[in-house]
């Protein structure tokens, strides 16, 4: 693990190489992981292990506010978001040929948006339950908002700590710093849904894994429509906890894509 440099911000990340697979010198696979409770060991801890040994070299990161990676007062919205991530691929060298973004929730509205402002940076997307349309945003920033009032007038964080409750106390208290602290709610709230308008400019395929009970499948299908190249896959008896409840059959969906020929994953 290290703090790499990346547009001003010290970034948390961790390099797993790939070995005893078929495509050795393959485009890296980059996780994004989803916001606030979130960080890069909820990759690391289901997906980046056997990507990593089907021979496909694996990055993941903390993002900005999150983990043991910088938290700046400002700079949360997706652009921002998406510089430090072309920021990151630079510093690493890996901004010489085309990465496979595989994000998370929130991390695939920011895997999408690279996939537009960057296309030459991307090889292929992956989107585990991703945010795209609709009123998402305004959903999740009431939510957010909740929470951040919760955290500031309970003193969870210390109730926690008092009761022997050590990691829970320390997410805790990360959580109330990042929402309460900086202008992350401001600037998601202010950042607009994709349209299909955008979905038609894509020019790298996408994978979209959805639970068969999540509220953001109507915006998948939206995108399965609009894309060049798109395939949709649900996976029955799960809502937006996909990552964690589903993972053997979004392994499989991934690794299904990720091992392809290279003409089926790069234009």
């Amino acid at each position: 693990m290290a703090l790499t440099p990346a547009g001003g911000l010290r970034l948390h990340t961790q390099r797993l190489p790939g070995h005893g697979g078929p495509r050795p010198g393959g485009p890296t696979v980059v996780f994004l992981h989803g916001l606030v409770m979130d960080n890069l060991s909820s990759f690391y801890c289901t997906l980046a292990g056997p990507v990593s040994r089907a021979g496909h070299d694996v990055l993941l990161y903390d993002q900005r506010g999150h983990g043991r990676s910088d938290r700046p007062p400002t700079g949360y919205d997706r652009a921002t978001s998406v510089a430090d991530l072309i920021a990151l691929l630079g510093s690493l060298g890996l901004d010489r040929g085309p990465v496979h973004l595989v994000g998370n929730s929130y991390g695939g509205a920011l895997a999408l948006h690279t996939a537009l402002v960057r296309p030459d940076l991307v090889a292929s997307v992956v989107l585990i339950d991703a945010h795209l349309t609709g009123d998402w945003i305004d959903d999740m920033t009431d939510t957010l908002s909740v929470a951040a009032l919760g955290l500031e007038h309970r003193a969870l964080a210390g109730q926690l700590a008092a009761l022997g409750r050590r990691k829970e106390a320390r997410l805790t208290a990360a959580a109330d710093a990042l929402l309460n602290h900086t202008t992350l709610i401001e600037d998601i709230a202010a950042d607009a849904p994709f349209t299909p308008g955008d979905f038609t400019r894509l020019r790298c395929p996408v994978l979209a894994v959805y639970g068969q009970h999540s509220e953001l499948l109507s915006g998948a299908r939206q995108l399965a429509l609009s894309a060049p190249d798109c395939e949709l896959c649900v996976l029955p008896g799960v809502g937006h906890t996909v990552l964690n409840e589903a993972t053997e059959g979004l392994c499989d969906a991934l690794l299904g894509r990720l091992g392809a020929p290279a003409g089926a994953v790069a234009r």
